[in-house]
Formats: structure tokens, C-alpha cells, sequence
């Protein structure tokens, strides 16, 4: 069952450049969402911390596994 809304449709319809762009029209719009979003990510903080703290010390720890698991599946087959 398909999503209709005449309202949704009409706000789409008032948009402009349907003729020369059709759907990609909303493409700016979308870019400028995600630069904001990318923004926020890095410059709001929550205490001392931020999306890409989170993000760096989340990796550094799988780094730090993935190292231990292939010393020790190195260890045994060394011994």
C-alpha cells in the first residue's frame, strides 16, 4: 500500500525547478542537512566529549584487540 499525502504533495509541488531539475531539486537541500549534521558532529561537545572522541577511542580499542587476538593465534602456532 503505497504512502500518499496531499499535503506532502502539494509542498513538493510548490518547490521550484521541477521542469529543469526534476527530482534532483532537492539535492542542495539535502547537501546543506548533512554539512549541518557533519558540523554539529564535530563542534558540539557533551562534557569533554564529541562524536569523533567516541568515534577515535572505539577504534584505537578494536585496533588494540584485533592486535591481541593475532598475537595470541600467533603464540600458538609458534609454541
Amino acid at each position: 500500500m503505497p504512502f500518499y499525502s496531499r499535503s506532502l504533495s502539494k509542498f513538493i509541488k510548490k518547490v521550484p525547478g521541477e521542469k529543469t531539475f526534476g527530482v534532483y531539486r532537492f539535492l542542495p537541500a539535502f547537501f546543506l542537512l548533512g554539512a549541518a549534521l557533519e558540523f554539529s558532529m564535530i563542534n558540539w561537545t557533551v562534557g569533554k566529549t564529541n562524536f569523533y572522541n567516541t568515534f577515535k577511542k572505539r577504534q584505537a580499542k578494536e585496533i588494540v584487540e584485533h592486535n591481541i587476538q593475532n598475537n595470541i593465534i600467533a603464540d600458538t602456532f609458534n609454541h
